[in-house]
């Protein structure tokens, strides 16, 4: 496409930005990193209630 500069948007706030950047600014780039941070923990939380619960189901099999 004629006079289109190559580009991508940042994944934070839509802005054009180089095509070998991710975010457009270091307030964006936090954002980004807080929101990586949150669902990290979130994923964590979730295995740890996963293996909770199925420490609870197989319980009564051990117990005599």
């Amino acid at each position: 496409m004629p006079g289109i500069v190559p580009h991508r948007h940042c994944v934070v706030c839509g802005k054009a930005i180089e095509p070998d950047q991710q975010v457009c600014s270091s307030e964006c780039e936090e954002i980004l990193n807080k929101e990586r941070k949150k669902q990290r923990n979130f994923m964590i939380l979730m295995f740890a209630i996963l293996i909770l619960l199925l420490l609870m189901m197989w319980l009564p099999y051990f117990q005599h």
